[in-house]
C-alpha cells in the first residue's frame, strides 16, 4: 500500500496506489486485495466500507470502466499532472518529469535486485 489513511469523520479506512504509469487493469486487482487486507486487518465492525483509489500517470476511460466493472469493490481511478503543481519561476531549477521517473525507476529495480539477493 502506497498510503493508507483513517478518515475519522466518515469511519472508514482509504487505501490509495500510486503508479508512475499508465493505468492497467491489474492494478483493480492490487489494490483490491490491498483493501481486503485492510478489511481483515484493521477494520472494526463500525467501520464504513474501505474505499481505493488508484492515482496513476494516465489512463484510458474506457479500459478504467471496464476493470472496475469487473470488482464489487468502492474503486476509483485518477490521473495526474504534476507539471500543474509546479510554479513557474521554479520549473528551470527542477528535473523534469521524465527524469525523475527515470531515477524512480532506476531505484525501484536496485531495491528488487536486493530483495532477490536476500
Amino acid at each position: 500500500i502506497d498510503m493508507l489513511f483513517y478518515n475519522v469523520l466518515e469511519w472508514r479506512y482509504y487505501v490509495i496506489e500510486v503508479k508512475v504509469k499508465k493505468f492497467e487493469p491489474s492494478d483493480i486487482g492490487q489494490i483490491g486485495t490491498y483493501m481486503v487486507a485492510v478489511n481483515h486487518q484493521l477494520k472494526q465492525p463500525d467501520d464504513q466500507q474501505t474505499v481505493g483509489l488508484v492515482i496513476c500517470r494516465e489512463q484510458d476511460r474506457v479500459t478504467v470502466q471496464y476493470a472496475l466493472e469487473s470488482s464489487s469493490l468502492p474503486i476509483g481511478v485518477s490521473d495526474y499532472v504534476l507539471e500543474r503543481f509546479i510554479p513557474a519561476d521554479f520549473k528551470s531549477q527542477l528535473p523534469t518529469i521524465e527524469e525523475v521517473e527515470s531515477e524512480l525507476t532506476r531505484r525501484m529495480e536496485i531495491a528488487e535486485q536486493v530483495r532477490g539477493l536476500r
